[in-house]
């Protein structure tokens, strides 16, 4: 199943690193968010990859016409040009680069890579929100629901202590430091599609969490499978810490996937959930 990323936002929360690149191509642990997302749906089979560029998007594309002389040892004949790699690449995949527009919504974005995709179900996800949700699993979910469209709902990762407040605002009756997750579940991407979503889409504008979502509410088209364990998307220069402290560590729940650790998900069916985007 081909997986379509959207990763051509200008990322202005992220401003400190979006200024030089795009925000899927910030580091975590010295590589990409973006390519910490494709390992992670190869890891389960799937190794064909749209990327929806839009702001610098150069920036991605370079990377990828150098990566195999990035990420291997070789030796060059610097007369005749010839250049012998020591090693093959570790990421056998096919990454497609699109240039979707420098003011594409999310929504036009996917539109544009339509006759790409093709008429078969595709994943599609950002360019900027790690997860161990379970792909396999995700995919079975929604083949067996039969819609149109299926979001992974996560839980609110906690950002914030919460306090207590009396009647009329005056004291604090209690306190309770920021936890793991904090409100209910909201859209944390991680979508698998039927090419019939590509026809609510009207064009560059269209938001994709908005109009065509909202539509797929409406007909009854849209489920979610429910993933109450690791995911964080990375909006803000404090993101992007929180995740590179966790990489650091040998129990990093992204990369225990890839270790053959199991992530925690339920597949629960929510027709008409509302999902924040």
């Amino acid at each position: 199943m081909k997986v379509v990323i959207l990763a051509g936002g200008l990322g202005t929360r992220l401003s400190e690193e979006t200024s030089v690149r795009p925000k899927p191509m910030v580091e975590v642990g010295g590589k990409p968010i973006l390519w910490h997302i494709m390992r992670h749906y190869a890891h389960f089979g799937h190794k064909e990859f749209i990327v929806c560029c839009g702001y610098k998007g150069e920036v991605i594309k370079e990377y990828f016409l150098n990566y195999r002389s990035i990420s291997s040892d070789f030796s060059i004949n610097l007369g005749s040009g010839q250049i012998d790699f020591h090693s093959p690449s570790d990421e056998d995949w096919k990454v497609t680069l699109v240039d979707t527009g420098a003011d594409s919504m999310t929504g036009g974005r996917v539109r544009r890579v339509r006759d790409i995709v093709g008429n078969e179900p595709f994943c599609l996800t950002y360019g900027d929100g790690l997860s161990n949700v379970p792909v396999d699993q995700l995919v079975a979910f929604h083949k067996a629901q039969g819609k149109w469209a299926t979001v992974t709902a996560v839980l609110q990762p906690g950002r914030f202590g919460a306090l207590g407040m009396s009647e009329d605002g005056a004291k604090v009756t209690g306190f309770r430091e920021k936890g793991m997750h904090d409100g209910g579940h909201i859209n944390g991407g991680f979508y698998v599609c039927q090419p019939e979503v590509f026809d609510l889409i009207e064009g560059d504008s269209t938001i994709w969490e908005r109009g065509p979502m909202e539509r797929l509410v409406e007909l009854n088209q849209l489920t979610a499978f429910r993933h109450d364990d690791f995911w964080q998307c990375m909006d803000t220069l404090r993101d992007k810490t929180v995740l590179e402290e966790m990489w650091a560590q040998p129990d990093c729940p992204w990369r225990q996937v890839y270790a053959g650790k199991p992530a925690v998900a339920e597949t629960i069916a929510f027709p008409g959930m509302a999902l924040a985007g």
